[in-house]
């Protein structure tokens, strides 16, 4: 046990939780990989949950960082500063429909807060619309609009936070015989949890694009435009919570949502927008940010030093060509998946689009029963092979992956050769008899 390890152990939080039997403590990263304390090289196949999207010590973001904090390290709000100024203008221009106005703020939790907030305001409605198996924060309302018990094991005294079924075909509430013959039926059944749960008016529906710690559910064609047509039938506006999903993860397009046909009122992101460092955002149609009331303030949001960075991240993003990158390689990724889902009974799923992909794991493909102990079983290989992998799902049952958008087929191809030897550690194990776990969150 490195001296870091038995410091965390004792002096943070246990609920701080952190990987593996053994926890490793990193000390470097460069590109796709990173180092522990006894000089052993792991591909990061994770990214620090998908945060870590141009590569460890990016060149071009790191001269970016040094170059502002040699010149003006914080200034607060209350100031104008041109690397806030010009990163809002950037993501006016690459935003979708008619989100123009920005609030910068350091995290995924605070900016969905912003969200919440701001839609309440603009409607002068309460009830939020949120998923079942999602995630979106920390705080008391987002733990609220939160979709896993796992997670909410504190008194949440919060109001007004409606949860609908989730568009989770593998496991559909519907029993629908697959996702393109479903009828869309998740996406129906919001109508009647607004007629039933709420006053007939909401604020608005808020939704992940893709449920990133519920195990990466993709939701099917036409989900979108369908519960978006309904919320907005009762007076609610669309939050899509791009956290995860943004900044080109999902291939091809800047943002996850342009893969359905719809325009939020609002977006929120992110994790990968700075390439690692403290920056999130909340977007909004001018319609809705000029309701914004009163004097509002975020002490480290706009701070010069983040804005840099997430500017120079999306300017590596450009000029590299990343966004095709990662659809390509992405699409390569699926296929490797799938021939992973042909060769281990253990894989009940393989799903997801561009980085960010998942296999979900069960004892019994008939029954679906989850194997978390399957997942805890790859992940120990996995590390021992040099391969660092990520976990979710209420059920703790799904390998979530999330390789550095500039990623290319070699990192596929160690990433899915390491899963592949766990499959088969786990599946002896599962052979031999394995113990039943109870259903748990990740």
């Amino acid at each position: 046990m490195s001296e870091a390890v038995r410091k965390h152990k004792e002096y943070l939080f246990p609920a701080v939780s952190m990987y593996y039997q053994e926890p490793i403590e990193l000390v470097k990263g460069e590109g796709n990989y990173v180092w522990d304390d006894t000089g052993k090289r792991y591909l990061d196949a994770f990214g620090g949950v998908l945060t870590v999207s141009v590569g460890h010590a990016n060149p071009k973001v790191v001269n970016a960082v040094v170059e502002q904090v040699k010149k003006l390290s914080h200034t607060s709000t209350l100031y104008a500063n041109a690397e806030q100024s010009n990163l809002a203008e950037k993501l006016a221009s690459i935003a979708p429909g008619n989100l123009k106005k920005s609030f910068f703020t350091s995290s995924g939790t605070e900016a969905n807060e912003t969200a919440m907030n701001a839609a309440r305001v603009a409607t002068g409605r309460m009830d939020i619309i949120t998923l079942r198996h999602s995630y979106s924060g920390r705080s008391m309302q987002t733990l609220a609009g939160c979709g896993q018990s796992g997670w909410k094991k504190i008194p949440l005294p919060v109001s007004g936070i409606r949860h609908a079924h989730a568009p989770y075909c593998y496991r559909c509430p519907f029993n629908a015989p697959g996702p393109h013959a479903c009828g869309l039926e998740c996406a129906n059944d919001i109508e009647e949890l607004i007629q039933t749960e709420t006053g007939g008016e909401i604020a608005a529906f808020m939704a992940e694009t893709i449920i990133g710690s519920g195990g990466f559910i993709v939701p099917p064609a036409g989900y979108f435009e369908r519960a978006v047509a309904i919320s907005r039938k009762y007076g609610g506006l669309y939050i899509a919570d791009e956290v995860q999903t943004a900044w080109g993860r999902t291939g091809g397009k800047w943002w996850g949502i342009q893969h359905w046909d719809v325009n939020p009122d609002i977006m929120v992101s992110a994790k990968g927008m700075g390439n690692g460092a403290p920056v999130a955002m909340t977007i909004a149609t001018p319609a809705v940010a000029d309701k914004f009331p009163g004097i509002t303030f975020a002490t480290f949001g706009g701070n010069p030093v983040s804005m840099a960075a997430a500017r120079s991240t999306i300017e590596v993003i450009e000029e590299e060509g990343l966004l095709e990158n990662c659809k390509v390689t992405g699409a390569y990724l699926g296929e490797r998946f799938m021939a992973l889902k042909e060769k281990h009974p253990l894989i009940g799923d393989a799903r997801g689009l561009g980085m960010m992909q998942a296999l979900e794991l069960v004892n019994d493909r008939k029954t679906k029963e989850p194997a978390p102990a399957a997942v805890t079983a790859v992940f120990e290989e996995a590390k021992r092979r040099g391969v660092l992998l990520g976990k979710g799902g209420v059920y703790g049952n799904v390998i979530r992956t999330g390789l550095m958008l500039n990623a290319g087929k070699a990192q596929v191809d160690e990433l899915v050769e390491a899963i592949d030897a766990g499959l088969t550690v786990a599946g002896g194990q599962h052979a031999a008899g394995p113990a039943k776990m109870p259903l748990k969150s990740s």
